[in-house]
């Protein structure tokens, strides 16, 4: 066999699905940006992805494409008292003179996941035996790994029945073997939520508050959807006068803010050229967050595997937009879509 044909065989080309279900995280990091806490940033996914491909090596024969996150279970480590929460805070260590060193707000969370890759294999790893070593090596390599800043943690005794085992499957070539195929996958992670993009429902509040206040910006768009908002209107008259009754405008499912990346604030410095820089080797650039809507969907309701996936895209003439992308359309828009 030449060289070529070698090469060809063993570099990543054939579509798979990845799933590993049910992964219990110890003390994952609950404040995703400067404006929002709760469930970790999808750029921790993207970049465990990333981190996890480095780790397993070229030679693997196995590289990640997308990721798609579906939670179980989600423990915020807060105190409750009515509409106040306080995070769980570490006692910090004395400063060198005796004195208390400031504490820094650093907001943890327990979760359990399944997440979903779309890979890529190498044609040696075709078969049922090297498919399942395959996943038992991503498996010992994520065990070993940080996600979100957590500690990925065994399963409890108890939940190794309901667990399952990570699966590698061969992607289905066929619309009707897929829709049947991706069904199948979602049934293995209910119950829980899956966490997809709705970008559109930031477009649609923008203009609809443009209509009576023209100088309204994204930010309050932005800020109008994070909120429950409760609107005043004029009651009919009965005897006692004309009382105002209050009313809760409706959301389109479970919404939630979200950070979706981050875009440029400063040119891409030479690698080494800023001081205290954490890495010195990788060029340097200041940015800030992006932020977006997201909702919690049931996997059930998932129609395809793109509605799933989340993917890394870069964007502008400068490559200056670091955007976590997904391609998650409702059903409404939808059938909008296909309406000839």
């Amino acid at each position: 066999m030449s060289s070529e044909t070698l090469n060809a065989a063993v570099l990543p080309h054939i579509p798979a699905l990845l799933l590993l279900p049910r992964i219990r995280v110890q003390n994952a990091n609950a404040i995703s940006s400067p404006m929002t806490w709760g469930f970790p940033a999808m750029t921790a996914f993207l970049g465990l992805m990333t981190a996890l491909e480095r780790r397993l090596g070229r030679n693997a024969g196995i590289a990640f494409r997308a990721v798609g996150v579906v939670c179980h279970g989600f423990e915020a480590q807060v105190t409750t008292e009515g509409y106040t929460r306080a995070f769980h805070l570490t006692r910090n260590p004395v400063l060198a003179d005796g004195s208390t060193a400031g504490i820094v707000e650093e907001g943890r969370v327990h979760l359990e996941l399944s997440l979903v890759f779309d890979v890529l294999i190498s044609a040696d790893k075709l078969g049922a035996a090297e498919r399942q070593a395959l996943v038992d090596l991503v498996a010992h390599a994520l065990a070993g790994m940080r996600l979100a800043g957590g500690s990925v943690m065994p399963a409890l005794p108890m939940a190794q029945a309901r667990r399952g085992k990570p699966t590698l499957e061969l992607e289905a070539q066929d619309d009707e073997k897929k829709a049947q195929q991706f069904r199948l996958l979602m049934r293995r992670c209910l119950p829980g939520f899956a966490l997809v993009s709705r970008d559109d429902l930031l477009q649609e509040r923008l203009v609809a508050l443009q209509v009576e206040t023209p100088e309204a910006s994204a930010l309050d768009a932005w800020l109008d959807l994070s909120r429950w908002n409760h609107r005043a209107t004029p009651g009919q008259d009965t005897a006692e006068g004309n009382p105002t009754h209050w009313k809760t405008d409706a959301r389109p499912g479970w919404t939630v803010p979200i950070p979706v990346g981050y875009a440029a604030l400063s040119d891409l410095q030479p690698a080494g050229s800023v001081t205290n820089a954490r890495d010195a080797h990788t060029p340097f650039r200041f940015v800030e967050t992006l932020w977006s809507m997201g909702q919690w969907v049931s996997p059930h309701r998932l129609k395809k595997l793109d509605d799933l996936l989340w993917y890394a895209e870069t964007q502008g003439d400068a490559h200056d937009v670091y955007r976590c992308c997904n391609d998650y359309a409702p059903e409404v828009l939808a059938d909008l879509a296909t309406t000839p």
